[in-house]
């Protein structure tokens, strides 16, 4: 990891540069993806499959023994681990639905505001290296918690046609049944636009590569939405000198792991941290299984020396990084003054990999900076929000004028006639 001690403010935007989206560059070949598949369905995503996945499927639907067999294949402990995360994730997500009172903004003008559950969602798991069969429950629960009446699942197959045990159990627990064969971007095009397997979803959720972001990014623009713009995974630290440099190690490596290019940045006071922190990753990298990918992901992140603790949040604060976490030993009061951040994990024992399975809160978090403008996976997320007005007769007396003079402020004057013809005959009335 680059080490950079005492940056000038100047200098922050360019030091806090994420790594080259390389998706960018394919923009055209995700668009001939995408195009195939709205053209020619099911035969495109068989051919994706073969080409992409080295994998000759006869039917993209998983099927119920499938998904019953996944069962026999889970151990005990795993078993109750996703039930324990399941029932965390339910609480959580259930109390963000709120009933939100009738306000009357004038007298007789009611004024309400109703949550409809998005019809049709699709979710996308990602599969190869590290399939996130917790990404289903991240999904899945709050899609179920807001009522969507149709929920679609696409995640890849291996080179033997079948989909990993765990994504299959974690989805069976939660009762889906349309789980489909299909991965990267023709999976995307595939709930966008529909195919003769596969139906077409409203709004598209669930992380990916970088073509399943550009994927994504690309069918909003045309006939669906998605939940938020993503990339790589990513993680900052703010530590002073009262943070376990072990800790610190293990949280930088746990996001290193997920991709090479993944991003991991460390805030710290403390120049004697920085050096116990990096030995910290040498000797907790020997141990990992995915060594490899967590070393490139090293090589795209930084360690940055700042003079004070306010320094140090105000450039986590712009760097707005999909995951914060605050070990310092003024956690609680310093995360008060958080503005940017995905989610922000308070204290020497909060570690980021909670809140990607137990504690309860969605680890499907806006990444790449997008932390400024969008939030995280939430029961809204699947929800519409509706207003509703009811006006008496009395009501439309009182603020009939002024929409009719603030119609013909803008030289609308069907819409001052609307009121205008009401008032009229609401006058006639009480004249006779």
């Amino acid at each position: 990891m680059e080490i950079i001690r005492y940056p000038n403010k100047e200098q922050w935007t360019q030091l806090l540069q994420r790594p080259q989206n390389p998706a960018q560059v394919a923009e055209g070949k995700v668009m001939a993806i995408l195009q195939a598949v709205r053209e020619r369905g099911d035969n495109a995503l068989l051919e994706f499959s073969r080409r992409f996945d080295q994998v000759k499927l006869n039917t993209l639907a998983v099927s119920p023994a499938e998904l019953q067999n996944a069962t026999r294949k889970m151990r005990p402990k795993l078993q109750q681990a996703i039930k324990l995360a399941i029932e965390n994730i339910t609480r959580f997500h259930k109390a963000q639905l709120i009933e939100e009172p009738r306000v009357e903004t004038s007298p007789g003008v009611i004024c309400r505001r109703k949550n409809v559950a998005i019809e049709r969602v699709g979710l996308y798991i990602p599969g190869g290296t590290a399939p996130l069969f917790s990404t289903v429950l991240m999904l899945a629960v709050p899609a179920q918690i807001a009522g969507c009446s149709e929920i679609v699942l696409c995640t890849p197959p291996d080179r033997d046609g079948n989909v990993n045990p765990v994504i299959l159990y974690a989805a069976r627990q939660l009762g889906l049944t349309k789980v489909f064969k299909v991965g990267g971007a023709q999976a995307i095009a595939a709930m966008a636009y529909g195919t003769e397997s596969i139906p077409k979803v409203d709004k598209i959720f669930g992380p990916g590569n970088s073509w399943v972001t550009l994927a994504k990014q690309l069918v909003s623009r045309d006939t669906v939405a998605i939940d938020m713009p993503a990339g790589p995974s990513e993680v900052a630290v703010i530590a002073d000198e009262s943070a376990d440099p072990e800790f610190v190690a293990a949280d930088l490596l746990s996001q290193a792991e997920h991709g090479i290019d993944s991003q991991v940045i460390l805030f710290t006071v403390s120049g004697e941290l920085i050096d116990d922190v990096t030995a910290a990753v040498e000797r907790q990298l020997e141990a990992l299984p995915r060594k490899e990918i967590a070393q490139q992901a090293l090589q795209n992140s930084r360690i940055f020396l700042l003079s004070d603790l306010d320094e140090a949040l105000a450039m986590a604060n712009q760097y707005a990084p999909e995951h914060l976490i605050l070990m310092t030993a003024n956690a609680e009061k310093l995360a008060e003054k958080v503005v940017n951040a995905g989610s922000v994990f308070i204290g020497a024992y909060t570690p980021e990999s909670a809140g990607d399975y137990v504690s309860g809160t969605n680890h499907t978090l806006p990444t790449y900076g997008y932390a400024r403008s969008y939030s995280g996976v939430s029961v809204d997320s699947f929800i519409k929000k509706i207003t509703f007005q009811s006006i008496s007769e009395n009501g439309l007396r009182g603020i009939g004028p002024a929409i009719a003079t603030m119609a013909t402020a803008e030289g609308l004057n069907a819409h001052k006639y609307a009121v205008s013809v009401r008032l009229a005959k609401l006058n006639k009335q009480g004249a006779e």
